[in-house]
This record gives C-alpha cells, sequence and structure tokens, in this order.
C-alpha cells in the first residue's frame, strides 16, 4: 500500500506518493507546490516521506540546465530573472526560478515575495516562481533547495534558475548545485571592484554588468573592462578549462539579456561535449552527501538526551567565562561516548 503523505493544509486530501509523483511528472504545479512543501518540512516523518518521493523521481532529473544567479541587493537581480524568463519562454522552454528570500527572524517565512517582484512571469503558465525562506541557512540558499531544483526538473522544467539573497557566503553554495554561475554586477564597478571577493571571481562562469542603458551605458562598459582585468590579472579559469565571459546588459530595457543567455548556454554545451558536466555533478552530489550527514549530526547532537541534560548548565557557564568553551565541548563528546583525551593521545 502506498505511503500516505499529511496534508499540507485544512480540508486537503492526504496524497499518495504514487499521486505526488504522477502530478509532478504531469507538471501539476498545484501538486508540485505540495511536493516542494512537504520537502521543505522539518517535519521528521514528513523527511521520510519526501526521500521516497524524491527517490521515485531521481530518475526523472537531471535534463535541466542549472543556474545560480547571485549578486549584491539592488543590482536587479528580480528585473533580469523575468527579463531573461520571459525571453526563455518566448523560445519555447519552461523556467522554474528558486528564489531565496531573506527569513523573517519571528516567523522563520519570507520576507519579500518575488511573484510580486516578477509579475510577468508569474503569470505565464510555462513559468514557476517559488519564493522559499533562507531560514537563517548559511548563505542565503534555502535548506531544501537541491532537493526543489530535482523535483523542478522531475515536472518537466528544462531551465532551472537559483537566485540567492545576496552577496555573501552564497556564493560557493550555489555554485556547488548549478551547471553556470552568473555574477550580476552594478556600473561604476571603481569601488565595488577593491571590495569584491577574490573568492566570487574564481567561482564565476559569467559576469554581466547591469543597468547598461542611458547615462550608464559607458559606466557599465568601464565596469565590464574592470572585470575582465581583474579575471586575467588572476589567470581565472572555470574547473571546465574556458575563461569566464564579461557581458553588459540592460534588465530593464531588455537588452543584450539573450546574450547574457547565449553566453550561459555555450558554456552549458561546452560541459557536455567534452564530458565534465557529469563529472561535475557527480563530485557536487558527493559534496551534497557529507554536507547533509554534518547536517544531520549537529542535529543529532543537540537532540541527543545526554547533551539536553547539561547542555543550559554548559552554557551559562560559557557565558559566565567559568569554563573555555574547549572544555564545555570536550563534556559534551564525553557525554555523547566520546573520550576525546583518549583520541589525543593516538
Amino acid at each position: 500500500m502506498a505511503s500516505k503523505v499529511p496534508s499540507n493544509g485544512p480540508g486537503r486530501r492526504e496524497l499518495t506518493i504514487d499521486e505526488y509523483y504522477t502530478g509532478v511528472r504531469n507538471g501539476e504545479v498545484a501538486t508540485l507546490a505540495r511536493a516542494l512543501t512537504l520537502i521543505e518540512s522539518g517535519n521528521s516523518s514528513h523527511r521520510e516521506l519526501a526521500e521516497q518521493l524524491l527517490t521515485k523521481l531521481l530518475p526523472d532529473t537531471g535534463k535541466a540546465i542549472r543556474v545560480g544567479i547571485t549578486g549584491a541587493p539592488g543590482v536587479g537581480k528580480s528585473t533580469f530573472i523575468e527579463a531573461l524568463g520571459l525571453h526563455l519562454i518566448r523560445s519555447g522552454r519552461r523556467v522554474a526560478v528558486l528564489a531565496v528570500d531573506p527569513s523573517s527572524g519571528i516567523s522563520g517565512g519570507s520576507i519579500l515575495g518575488d511573484k510580486t517582484r516578477m509579475p510577468e512571469l508569474s503569470a505565464e503558465p510555462n513559468a514557476y516562481i517559488r519564493p522559499s525562506p533562507s531560514a537563517g541557512t548559511l548563505g542565503g540558499v534555502a535548506r531544501r533547495t537541491r532537493e526543489s531544483l530535482l523535483c523542478c526538473e522531475a515536472a518537466g522544467y528544462d531551465i532551472v534558475l537559483v537566485e540567492t539573497v545576496g552577496v555573501g557566503q552564497s556564493e560557493t553554495m550555489v555554485a556547488d548545485m548549478t551547471d553556470c554561475f552568473l555574477a550580476l554586477m552594478q556600473p561604476g564597478a571603481g569601488d565595488e571592484l577593491q571590495g569584491i571577493k577574490r573568492g566570487l571571481l574564481e567561482l564565476v562562469d559569467v559576469i554581466a554588468v547591469n543597468k547598461a542603458d542611458g547615462e550608464g551605458r559607458a559606466d557599465a562598459e568601464q565596469a565590464a573592462h574592470q572585470y575582465d582585468v581583474a579575471l586575467k590579472s588572476i589567470s581565472r579559469q572555470s574547473s571546465h578549462g574556458e575563461s569566464p565571459v564579461v557581458l553588459t546588459c540592460s534588465a530593464l530595457q531588455r537588452e543584450g539579456v539573450e546574450v547574457v543567455w547565449q553566453a550561459i548556454e555555450q558554456h552549458y554545451q561546452q560541459q557536455q561535449n567534452n564530458g565534465t558536466l557529469m563529472k561535475c555533478r557527480g563530485q557536487q552530489n558527493l559534496r551534497w552527501l557529507w554536507g547533509l550527514v554534518e547536517q544531520q549530526i549537529q542535529q543529532a547532537i543537540h537532540e541527543h538526551a545526554n547533551v539536553l541534560k547539561i547542555r543550559d548548565a554548559l552554557e551559562k557557564e560559557v557565558l559566565a567565562g567559568a569554563i573555555p568553551p574547549e572544555t564545555a565541548a570536550r563534556q559534551i563528546l564525553i557525554a555523547l561516548g566520546f573520550n576525546n583525551r583518549e583520541h589525543d593521545e593516538t
């Protein structure tokens, strides 16, 4: 008998895993939305059911182009994604956008709403926009973004765009779950270029300087030149051997957006042609595996009965300065059954 999935809200009939699978595979938006809610749930029983669903969907994934998009707040990510999404839909593609919003510190829910920031794209039947709260996850990538990406692929979306909260710790995380990493930049790169992290330049596959219109066009072109020089100065090549592409565009005027997409698609085709696409995705899966192991170990430690007995007292002592954090950490390990001193001696 197929497992029943708890309903996602009052008055909703519980769905079986088979019903979820069929609905997702048929591209039913309502079923996809409920499937992603199930995947994002922190409830342990939901997690088991979500794993069953993902296992069943896995053979139907992997056919989409996965694109990560990052950039500082105000650079125009939502405007760019809407312009890009509309361009792709008009060329016969189906587009899913996983837009990770900042989380409310009180409720944990999304503060922003990408459907309101992308009104034209959200009205398209071949587009699906899913705003997800980052819930405090390092770097602004939602805890289950990878699983959501796979679910969208199984639903028949052949382009999946992952938008992050902004430039920060998220670069490595989003680059490690996508095939092409795009960074949107502002015109007038002088000051921004001084503060930009070398790590970002080492991760990007495409840089697009946005707002290249009107009086800002010359500044955008100058910024693009500076980024190009910066990339050459660190002899930057991607893991696939080709140098990153630097372009300009105007998302607001919808100029140059198709050229940016051509660069993304060319990068993807090169990966397919030289055999690195599946290799890179395989390595991403391995890092995902061990990342999940670390997350689950940390959660298990916090929930362990022996740790719960001593946690509050140890935290108070650390806060009061009565014991160093290293001593408290050692006591937690001992409570878990690890004699840390024995490990140090061996």
